[in-house]
């Protein structure tokens, strides 16, 4: 928990650094640290510790990504975080997704991290992969996306979808054997000679 939320927050950081002197952009989102508290004569001998965060405590995003709500899409702080989704997508060449986005505000906590199979630079992440493909299908980009200069994922995604789809059906055409059309009487323009 410590480790994922620690390695979330450093991405944190660094997304604070290029959004912050952006014209317009504001506050940016921050997630907080948690520690973990060795207590040899208790009967649980760990835990973490964190900062008390107090307000009307949101969750942004769902650890499924699945979840779409208002507070989410309309609220500043749920656009600057579906930003920082897809900022860090982005710059892992879509093999990590901080999930699970929710905090008080702009301070955030409990996050996942969503990988690839064979994770990320050793990093393996908490959370399903096929959380970075939802994010991928549905993300919708905003103003901050755009501020930050990131690239639509719909265009990829689509593309994407669209070459699979044509691979498929060059595959199922070169094997597939067509059954014959019943013959029809043809007219004599449509047989034209092959030899030039």
């Amino acid at each position: 928990e410590c480790y994922v939320q620690n390695t979330a927050r450093e991405y944190a950081k660094i997304y604070a650094a290029e959004a912050e002197p952006l014209e317009g952009f504001g506050e940016v989102p921050e997630i907080i640290p948690i520690f973990l508290v060795h207590r040899p004569a208790n009967n649980i001998p760990y835990a973490t510790v964190e900062e008390e965060l107090i307000g009307e405590f949101v969750k942004y995003s769902m650890r499924d990504g699945k979840e779409i709500n208002f507070l989410r899409r309309d609220s500043e702080a749920g656009q600057k975080c579906c930003t920082f989704q897809h900022w860090v997508y982005e710059k892992t060449n879509g093999s990590l997704l901080v999930t699970d986005l929710q905090g008080v505000g702009m301070k955030l906590t409990d996050v996942g991290i969503a990988t690839l199979a064979k994770g990320y630079k050793g990093f393996k992440g908490n959370c399903s992969i096929s959380f970075i493909e939802q994010f991928r299908a549905l993300h919708q980009c905003n103003k901050y996306c755009e501020m930050m200069g990131l690239k639509s994922l719909r265009t990829a995604h689509q593309k994407q979808r669209k070459v699979a789809s044509l691979k498929s059906k060059a595959l199922t055409g070169s094997s597939t054997p067509k059954k014959a059309a019943p013959k029809k009487a043809r007219e004599p323009r449509d047989f034209i000679s092959s030899e030039h």
